[in-house]
């Protein structure tokens, strides 16, 4: 999963420090965390895992359920992260997420930020075991009796 995928990091950087809202995605979890940098007197800034959507149209819609009292966002930046949860920290990308609520002043932001993290790293782990033990996953090598199919399509009798 975390192959050589090549992502632009300082325009990913670039976005969370001025981007109103950030949609980090993560394909193979089908998560993502939503990160809205807007606040008033009421509402501070959010942090969140939420479900992958199909078109940024319907992040717009989520985002507006999930914010109401806030208008439709001047600026909406979809980021793929096709690589491990943990790459966010390595690649130094997590400490500017943290970085902007720091710098805005709302502590309570940066701690959801750091239970997102956990979220997903605990999402990432589970999924990890369900594919290793195959639940939602099937081999594409498994043939119809058990056994495996070698590539000329013939049951290796010692594996089935």
């Amino acid at each position: 999963m975390d192959f050589d995928f090549q992502l632009d990091l300082e325009e990913v950087a670039r976005s969370l420090e001025t981007s109103e809202v950030v949609a980090i995605y993560f394909p193979f979890l089908r998560k993502t965390l939503l990160i809205d940098a807007r606040s008033s007197a009421v509402d501070p800034p959010m942090a969140k895992v939420v479900e992958m959507v199909a078109t940024p149209e319907e992040r717009f819609q989520s985002v507006r359920e999930l914010r109401p009292r806030f208008p439709r966002p001047e600026s909406l930046v979809l980021i793929p992260w096709p690589k491990y949860v943990e790459s966010l920290v390595r690649l130094k990308i997590w400490e500017r997420v943290v970085a902007r609520f720091v710098n805005l002043g709302f502590p309570e932001t940066v701690r959801q930020c750091e239970a997102c993290y956990e979220e997903l790293v605990g999402l990432e782990k589970e999924e990890m075991r369900r594919a290793l033990a195959g639940e939602n996953y099937r081999s594409l090598w498994e043939s119809a009796s058990g056994g495996w199919e070698g590539p000329d399509g013939e049951i290796d009798a010692d594996e089935a």
